[in-house]
């Protein structure tokens, strides 16, 4: 499973005032914990104004290399961002994200495509959100088309269908599933991934919801999550799905994970 770690963006309270105050201990921090924790990127997002972000990312992304070697997830809505982003880092990573809406796509792809860089592709285009599985599987076709212009490798993409509130549709999971399906169907080698946290919007006990979207997310094909890696339950749901679903052979990587402190 790839695990994206998610404590690093600055719509969290404590992150936004570490990027206000430039207070690089809280961001070292967070980085190291979740690079502890495995996690195989960690995303970057400053969630800063425009104007500021460039220099917000460059701050970040110096702290998260000056503490871990874990490559970076550059995350932002602004394509241009994104791009300057990726100019910082030693090494690949992942762009966080790309879609069908406006000219993100044709930004972001000729950047990448004759790099090591990986990119995050949202199902959803100028129209929004599609509300069916066969409008987001048209979206899909659409990223494919744009991916093959740019010579850039199935393998090399997370694809996220997009999850949605379970509590306003409650096909939000099967939906999502079918995408999975319909799209390791005709690309094995690609990934699947998601912000799962979205599915328990508005609803008590969220943390369950959570990890039971996520295990039947992986029996459907996802290996990649946007996911807090410090989160022992969370995690140890993922190395047993894992095992489970014949990922990890003879359970090595559960039974580290374990020995290592990581869940359990």
């Amino acid at each position: 499973m790839i695990i994206i770690g998610e404590k690093i963006n600055g719509s969290i309270p404590a992150v936004g005032e570490a990027i206000k105050n430039r207070d690089g201990e809280e961001i070292r921090h967070r980085a190291r914990i979740q690079s502890e924790a495995n996690a195989t990127f960690i995303d970057c997002c400053a969630s800063v104004a425009e104007e500021k972000e460039g220099e917000t990312l460059k701050w970040m992304i110096d702290l998260i290399q000056e503490t871990t070697d874990v490559p970076v997830c550059v995350d932002s809505p602004s394509p241009r961002a994104c791009i300057e982003g990726m100019k910082y880092c030693k090494k690949p990573g992942l762009i966080n994200s790309v879609s069908m809406e406006g000219d993100k796509i044709d930004m972001i792809f000729p950047v990448i495509a004759n790099t090591e860089w990986e990119c995050v592709a949202l199902l959803c285009d100028d129209r929004g959100i599609p509300d069916t599985t066969l409008r987001r599987m048209e979206v899909f076709h659409n990223i494919m088309d744009r991916a093959e212009a740019y010579n850039i490798a199935p393998s090399r993409l997370h694809i996220d269908p997009l999850v949605v509130t379970l509590s306003t549709s409650e096909d939000a999971l099967t939906m999502f599933a079918q995408c999975c399906r319909q799209i390791k169907a005709e690309y094995p080698e690609i990934h699947i991934t998601s912000g799962l946290s979205n599915i328990s919007f508005g609803l008590p006990g969220r943390k369950y919801v959570n990890q039971a979207f996520m295990v039947l997310a992986m029996e459907a094909g996802m290996d990649s999550a946007i996911v807090d890696p410090t989160n022992r339950d969370m995690m140890a749901m993922i190395y047993a799905a894992d095992a489970l679903l014949e990922n990890d052979e003879y359970c090595l990587e559960y039974i580290d994970a374990f020995r290592e402190g990581v869940i359990g």
